[in-house]
């Protein structure tokens, strides 16, 4: 019997690409899926019905599914997901936050309206969703979170300022949520996935390939490894797993120790020890200062 069997995932934007390979996969390990998808194209705009063909496929499997076409980036669109997930099985144990859509352009010549669409669909629309699921996992002190952030916000891509800092946010709302759901079992991961899919044909200057047949090096199904792995039992909290042709890796932040130089700091005084400010030999990570966090007085809330 699969680990996953009977369990509840949502999957936002998975009408293609990354989220129709995770869904399928899902629902192939005896998951009872919701697939959401608004069906629109990459830039946002316009609706379709992509999602009840996801559906028919997971069903035609022998699994579970229903659909939702509803908005991530509309507050009551995101209600409407979790509620269907509810109404349907009674509970959400995973929430895959896969939906996106990119408006590329150099930050110069771009405008707010492009900056907001992107901002409101990546950041705005993961939080809109997981704030509806989190209370029910919460409460039954289990749940396992999944943020899709991109390595053009890790490491940076020319022409996506918009794309890249939303993608950048999901790390900090992951190292918040990690340390908030950690006393309820509810354990926050985030994904930076490599894949052919629609989105990625946009992009200016990428080798183009056909999405729907794409080269098994840059299957999107080979990303799902990764997925499956942060909502598993096992699934460990607050770490950023990249994935991309059958690859994984991690990836971290890091801190050196630096120069106490106290209360009398000033420009000179910085200058003057700049080598042990920037010396990167002797490196703490991320899980020892959530470690020290972890043991400050819990806060209500």
């Amino acid at each position: 019997m699969s680990e996953f069997e009977g369990k509840v995932v949502v999957i936002t934007g998975a009408g293609g690409g990354l989220g129709k390979a995770h869904a399928l996969e899902f629902g192939k390990r005896g998951a009872q899926v919701v697939v959401n998808d608004l069906g629109g194209s990459v830039d946002g705009s316009g609706a379709g019905d992509a999602a009840d063909q996801v559906v028919d496929q997971i069903k035609s499997a022998g699994g579970e599914a229903i659909a939702n076409k509803a908005s991530v980036s509309d507050p009551e669109g995101a209600r409407s997901i979790i509620t269907d997930a509810v109404d349907a099985y009674g509970t959400v144990d995973f929430l895959v936050n896969n939906a996106g859509i990119l408006r590329d352009k150099t930050f110069r010549k771009m405008t707010l309206d492009e900056w907001n669409l992107v901002m409101n669909v990546h950041i705005n629309g993961t939080a809109y969703v997981t704030h509806e699921a989190w209370p029910i996992m919460y409460e039954k002190k289990y749940g396992r979170i999944v943020f899709t952030s991109s390595g053009s916000g890790i490491w940076g891509n020319f022409g996506q300022s918009n794309y890249g800092a939303a993608k950048m946010a999901m790390l900090g709302f992951m190292n918040v949520l990690s340390i908030e759901g950690a006393s309820h079992n509810i354990k926050v991961n985030v994904l930076a996935p490599g894949a052919a899919t629609r989105m990625t044909a946009t992009i200016p200057g990428r080798q183009k390939v056909d999405v729907d047949k794409p080269p098994p090096e840059r299957a999107p199904e080979l990303v799902t490894p990764a997925v499956l792995f942060m909502c598993s039992e096992s699934a460990p909290t607050g770490k950023v797993f990249q994935a991309s042709g059958g690859k994984f890796s991690m990836a971290a932040m890091y801190e050196n120790p630096g120069a106490q130089l106290g209360v009398n700091a000033t420009y000179e005084s910085f200058r003057e020890n700049l080598d042990q400010v920037t010396d990167m030999s002797n490196l703490g990570d991320a899980e020892a200062r959530r470690e020290r966090i972890s043991r400050e007085p819990p806060r209500r809330g």
